[in-house]
């Protein structure tokens, strides 16, 4: 079969990749004696959904909606029925019940409590004796992205495992800058595949001596071959890469990656699968299993939401050594699990300057107290609790050793993660449900909390989303019509699972207001 130069390539780079890990790995292993180390526990994502129901005492759990709307167990969508606790939690009210009328009570005393009761209840803790990351460069290239240049750099961050040298961890991330670029550039950081984005290809007179090459050692390996090769004088091993289309959104508008290409902005991408498996079964291996040991997490410890935030964390601390990347502008975008992922990573590490949250449902921008689409329940199952701390299952509980507990006792909300963002600049975006971003995530839920966070930003000196309704009554803004005058964002598109159709309007919005613009990085 033949193999386009472009294939080659990509296997290419992943191999740089790969060798440079295996090295780590092998370093790992040789650098210490393990016997006395017991190994990984390996158990199956219901294994350990049920250990963590043991460990909290909880016997059973209410079953999770369905989200197909026509069975009979179908998730809830009418409106009259969404809010059996309608009252959000206040963020701006402390623990004792006293109102918070100035920032400095916000930053001494409401946002850690707010922080605190995520951190027990939500998400869970960061421990503090994680490992150092090594990062390293394993590749530069130099591509072509929307017609501009860019320079591409496949890096590797490698966790110390020298505590636990069985489980290896190893974050991939590749960096991609403008090459015209003066002086340093705004960086968006985006969970999802990391790799080279557009592989420079050999030249035609490149490749004419790659495949002499390759010919000459196929000949050596296997004389036979020299007539075949003089019977088919016309092929050969690898052919240029074929011309393709560019491939546009739906929306008409060119990728992300070209659009903040073109703005004079980098991106990176960041696996969050190198970080933590988005699965039960691997909470014993990733960053979580390497801190524990290989052993099973107790109720207070971080699920993979917090993990995949801690591994984007740690590529931050590389960018902040990068010349070329503006470290106090590097912002984070995710969709759907990762958009839920992107909220909790920029509400946790404050050094992110933006976020672009894309249609991240229960978990991320909308309520946990409310009753439409997603439930608490659905996150307490075993196909998505690893995202949550264990002791999130104990607000699906239907019978435990503490009785049973609803979404109504959680002491926090989304509203309260969106205002743990403030005043960074914090953009949450949605599509439709006619094109595929499905009732399930509770868009008009989300719009809520957006209202209800907004007064935190207001009070920190900025403006917030604009909206001076109560949050219970606000009607959403038309589609397609954003709230964009804040450092607080609404925007639902006509799009579907996908912020793609919002990245143009967050890149304007974001330049508006860190004063960012096109013309120092043009050609």
């Amino acid at each position: 079969m033949r193999r386009s130069i472009a294939s080659r390539s990509s296997a290419i780079n992943v191999s740089l990749v790969l060798s440079a890990c295996m090295g780590w790995a092998a370093h790992a292993q040789n650098s210490a004696s393990t016997p006395s180390l017991p190994p990984p526990v390996t158990f199956t994502a219901a294994q350990d959904h049920q250990n963590m129901m043991d460990q909290l005492g909880v016997k059973r759990l209410r079953p999770g909606p369905s989200g197909n709307e026509k069975a009979p167990d179908h998730a809830n969508y009418d409106e009259t029925l969404a809010n059996p606790h309608p009252l959000l939690p206040d963020a701006l009210r402390l623990n004792n019940g006293q109102l918070v009328t100035t920032a400095k009570e916000w930053w001494d005393v409401r946002r850690p409590q707010i922080v605190h009761a995520f951190e027990e209840n939500v998400y869970g803790r960061v421990p503090a004796d994680v490992p150092a990351v090594h990062w390293s460069v394993v590749a530069t290239d130099h591509e072509i992205i929307g017609g501009r240049p860019v320079i591409a750099k496949a890096l590797v961050g490698q966790v110390d495992n020298s505590a636990y040298p069985l489980i290896s961890v190893t974050i991939r991330m590749t960096l991609v800058l403008p090459a015209n670029a003066t002086g340093p550039v705004p960086v968006l950081m985006m969970f999802g595949r990391a790799g080279f984005p557009a592989p420079n290809q050999p030249s035609v007179d490149e490749l004419d001596r790659i495949n002499a090459a390759e010919k000459a050692l196929l000949v050596q390996q296997d004389p036979s071959l020299k007539q075949v090769f003089a019977d088919h004088p016309a092929w050969e091993p690898n052919l240029p890469a074929p011309f393709e289309f560019p491939q546009f959104n739906a929306d008409g508008d060119p990728p992300n990656t070209w659009e903040l290409i073109a703005a004079g902005w980098g991106f990176v991408t960041i696996d969050p699968q190198s970080i933590q498996a988005d699965n039960g079964a691997g909470l014993t291996r990733g960053i979580i299993g390497l801190v524990n040991k290989g052993q099973p997490r107790t109720p207070d410890q971080w699920g993979s939401l917090r993990a995949w935030g801690w591994g984007a964390g740690r590529g931050l601390d590389y960018l902040a050594t990068d010349p070329a990347v503006d470290a106090k502008h590097v912002g984070i975008e995710g969709v759907s699990r990762y958009g839920k992922a992107a909220l909790v990573t920029m509400a946790f590490d404050q050094r992110f300057a933006m976020v672009l949250v894309g249609s991240s449902g229960k978990g991320g921008a909308t309520p946990l107290r409310r009753n439409f689409g997603e439930a608490v329940e659905s996150l307490a199952s075993d196909g998505e609790y690893h995202w949550m701390a264990g002791n999130f299952l104990k607000y699906g509980a239907a019978e435990a050793s503490f009785g049973s507990k609803t979404p109504g006792d959680l002491p926090v909300d989304s509203n309260e993660l969106i205002a743990l963002c403030a005043p960074r600049l914090t953009f949450i975006s949605y599509g439709i449900p006619e094109k595929g971003d499905a009732q399930w995530l509770d868009q008009r839920g989300s719009y809520m909390a957006t209202v209800a966070a907004s007064p935190v930003f207001t009070l920190l000196g900025v403006k917030g989303v604009g909206v001076d309704e109560d949050y219970h009554t606000a009607k959403m803004p038309p589609v397609n019509d954003g709230l964009l005058d804040g450092h607080l964002a609404w925007r639902q598109d006509d799009g579907g699972h996908t912020d793609a159709p919002n990245m143009k309007y967050f890149i304007q919005w974001v330049d508006k207001a860190i004063g960012y613009g096109t013309a120092a990085t043009q050609n």
